[in-house]
């Protein structure tokens, strides 16, 4: 099955200059755990919560002026829409991710896979991505 087929199409992508206290906002009311952050109409991170709870709170710093691009993780990984699930599996198996962006193939956001969006459509994929997000890395 193709990633297009099971991944969620509504997604919210913010700009790098947003404070992070808005990030975390923005997070409450879609209820997710994660936002892409986009400039220039390209994905350039993703900010998740526990980015938040490391890189700023944690260091003390304030959420109100402290900006999305000082806690953002930079490195994207992704896959493309026409990919197989059973690659996005691997993918978030091997790299830990509950949540992966899905480009299609000129590189523009558009969805998101997360696990649960496999364990609905993909049941048997789901165990392979989850043994290895659960894996320990101590």
């Amino acid at each position: 099955m193709q990633i297009k087929d099971v991944m969620s199409r509504d997604v919210q992508v913010i700009p790098p200059d947003l404070p992070v206290k808005d990030a975390a906002c923005k997070m409450r009311d879609f209820d997710t755990g994660f936002l892409p952050v986009g400039e220039n109409d390209r994905l350039i991170g993703m900010i998740t919560d526990r980015d938040i709870a490391v890189r700023a709170v944690a260091e003390g710093k304030d959420t109100r002026i402290c900006q999305v691009r000082d806690a953002m993780t930079k490195e994207v990984v992704y896959c493309f829409e026409d990919q197989d699930t059973e690659d996005a599996a691997d993918l978030m198996s091997d790299r830990q991710l509950h949540r992966l962006p899905i480009l299609s193939r000129d590189k523009r956001l558009v969805g998101v896979l997360s696990v649960g969006d496999l364990a609905r459509k993909v049941a048997g994929q789901v165990s392979k991505a989850m043994e290895g997000i659960s894996r320990s890395t101590h």
